[in-house]
């Protein structure tokens, strides 16, 4: 049997009523009930004990504010704690209209009012768009999330590729760039832990440990003769290789694309003042205690830590334990006294994370396994100038779309809901946004269920190479029935499964 698209998700979604009164909640799911599943609560406490099973399938609720055992304030205190306000719009319904209360309800998370007594036509109408609303913020954020993460990925391809050639020529192991970004975080989210008032977010920290990779980018510009030498460096070596430092900061610098972004900045960060030292005695600026930043002074111990615990070609690798004895003690030179106690605390943590990516370094299994490592670990967050655009661009197409003199329309199948632009609404006599539109007896009336079921067969044997499906039948438009053409593009889910979110397009006039 052919998958049908528009059958992608034939189940209703479901409204939960919440009212302490029976006739109240009845007089909503006689509204509702075509388009809905319905399940009622009749108190708070019953309303949470339904969220703490089924959150996750609910798409509405519907709550009353007055009712006894808990009302609707501490319904929604609860979903607020349980996080469950962030995925599930409440609207509320009562007689109470207070400008005190309702505006406590706001605060909490509502996103709308019905007063009663009950408009029909209010209500479907208010809760589509609730849930419309919902639904599309859910699918912007997914696809937001999806850029970012495919962006981010490449600047970490593109960073650890360009550190590594670093390593290479310095006769490293490979390991060094994935430890300190390791080690860096896992100090830093310690630091963020212990001292909340340092501004340290999961997104700064993701940002420093991925600028850590460039820290010795400078040694580009040293000769191999000296990066790899065996021996102690003489005075004039040493004052060469000191000059990476200034060096990489300065390539970072004069890049002519990137200047103003948080990643550049804080690598300039990094790679200038990471052989600081907190008393002063560091190099190139001598910069002494909270003058230098926090991002330097993080990847300095990390890069200590990893050296100390690395083989080198002038040194054995010392043990863990002798590693972190050696920092604390002061052998490596002065750091914050506040990094030091995380590099303790965490002491555990970060010898059990560098067996581990040491242990796996050989394969090519475990060089996978610390690339999706890395990724999971980076919390990257979808700015807000993004989300601003999309959001721009969406407001330009339903501005184009409700000028425009055409029949459009745009199918989802999660949840499945038909949206039709304003003209072709009217056009057709049809609401502008219909659930569940398979089942639709409003849009049965425009096209038979025959003519759907092979629309709907027809899109589904579009393929990514030839996405566009064009079908011709007969649509009631204007109480007359007329021959129309149907022109739609499949819209792909963005997996590794071939399947259908939906579908846009026209309608225009076949004869």
């Amino acid at each position: 049997m052919s998958e049908e698209i528009f059958a992608a998700d034939s189940r209703k979604q479901k409204v939960l009523i919440v009212d302490d009164n029976a006739m109240n909640r009845c007089m909503l799911a006689d509204i509702l009930e075509d388009d809905y599943e319905i399940i009622q609560a009749e108190n708070g406490v019953e309303a949470v004990a339904v969220l703490k099973e089924r959150h996750f399938e609910i798409s509405l609720v519907m709550l009353d504010m007055v009712m006894p055992e808990m009302d609707g304030i501490e319904v929604l205190e609860v979903m607020n704690k349980q996080h469950w306000i962030d995925n599930i719009p409440v609207i509320m319904i009562s007689v109470e209209n207070s400008a005190g209360y309702i505006e406590r309800a706001y605060n909490l998370g509502v996103t709308d009012y019905i007063k009663r007594p009950y408009d029909a036509f209010s209500v479907r109408r208010r809760v589509i768009n609730t849930i419309m609303l919902y639904t599309n913020q859910k699918n912007l954020v997914g696809l937001v999330a999806d850029q970012i993460y495919e962006k981010e990925k490449s600047t970490n391809l593109m960073i650890n590729i360009l550190s590594h050639v670093v390593e290479f020529r310095n006769g490293e192991s490979g390991l060094h760039v994935i430890h300190v970004q390791n080690i860096t975080r896992i100090i830093l989210e310690k630091y963020a832990e212990k001292y909340p008032d340092s501004g340290l977010t999961e997104s700064s920290i993701a940002t420093i440990s991925l600028a850590s990779s460039l820290h010795d980018i400078g040694k580009i510009s040293i000769p191999e003769s000296i990066l790899n030498k065996p021996g102690k460096l003489t005075d004039e070596e040493f004052a060469i290789m000191k000059t990476h430092s200034s060096v990489g900061a300065s390539m970072l610098e004069s890049l002519s694309f990137g200047s103003n972004d948080p990643l550049i900045k804080v690598a300039y960060e990094v790679s200038r003042w990471h052989h600081e030292r907190h008393d002063g005695r560091g190099y190139p600026d001598r910069l002494e205690g909270d003058q230098i930043p926090l991002s330097a002074q993080a990847v300095s111990v990390a890069d200590v830590y990893d050296a100390l615990t690395s083989e080198r070609v002038y040194k054995k690798a010392f043990t863990h334990e002798k590693a972190i004895d050696m920092i604390l003690g002061g052998e490596c030179g002065t750091f914050n006294p506040r990094i030091l106690e995380c590099l303790k605390e965490t002491s555990d943590m970060l010898k059990d994370t560098l067996n581990l990516t040491a242990a796996e370094h050989l394969s090519p299994r475990g060089v996978k396994n610390i690339t999706e490592e890395i990724l999971k670990n980076n919390a990257l967050k979808a700015p807000g100038k993004t989300l601003n655009n999309l959001e721009n661009e969406i407001a330009k197409h339903r501005f184009l779309q409700s000028i425009s003199r055409e029949i459009q329309f745009e199918y989802g199948s999660d949840p499945s809901m038909l949206n039709i632009s304003e003209f072709g609404a009217k056009k057709l006599g049809l609401p502008e946004n219909i659930p569940d539109p398979k089942n639709s007896e409003q849009l049965l009336s425009v096209i038979s269920a025959e003519c759907l079921k092979e629309l709907s067969e027809a899109v589904y044997k579009a393929t990514f190479e030839q996405p566009v499906t064009e079908y011709e039948c007969d649509l009631k438009i204007g109480g007359e029935s007329k021959r129309c053409k149907v022109v739609c593009l499949t819209i792909w889910a963005d997996d590794d499964h071939g399947r259908r979110d939906g579908v846009v397009g026209k309608v225009f006039d076949a004869e």
